[in-house]
């Protein structure tokens, strides 16, 4: 498939950056944004079943909460447009291809990855690999 050269730029500035702390994805049913504050999540989605949060692993276990995996945060270091068509397809396709389930966040500036810690050496692999592919 051919990529538009605004992709193939966005893609070779992917300068994919490893979080060096573990996170997990918890819920807590009935919760509402800010009353969980004390669990610095640096991501909460409010959902009819309860507020999901990913918070760090280590405040999981001291919380005592239940959590499913383990997962380590790869940040997408070159400034994407929250209106980049196909980059978000192109990077979870390649990891897809190599088994690795991926979370995808986009931020303002930068898109995050959560995929499971017991991967990431390889989806850090994937992800310099495809920043070194010519277009195409």
């Amino acid at each position: 498939m051919m990529r538009s050269q605004f992709l193939q730029d966005l893609i070779t500035r992917l300068s994919p950056t490893l979080d060096s702390i573990p996170y997990v994805y918890c819920t807590v049913a009935n919760a509402t944004y800010g009353e969980l504050e004390k669990l610095k999540s640096i991501v909460s989605i409010a959902e009819l079943e309860g507020l999901t949060l990913v918070i760090p692993l280590e405040q999981a276990k001291a919380e005592g909460l239940d959590y499913y995996r383990v997962f380590r945060r790869i940040t997408l270091e070159g400034h994407s447009s929250l209106e980049a068509l196909g980059l978000t397809s192109v990077v979870t396709s390649v990891l897809a291809e190599r088994g690795i389930t991926t979370n995808v966040i986009a931020g303002f500036y930068h898109d995050h990855m959560f995929v499971p810690g017991d991967r990431i050496d390889e989806a850090m692999q994937a992800l310099k690999e495809l920043a070194r592919q010519p277009s195409g």
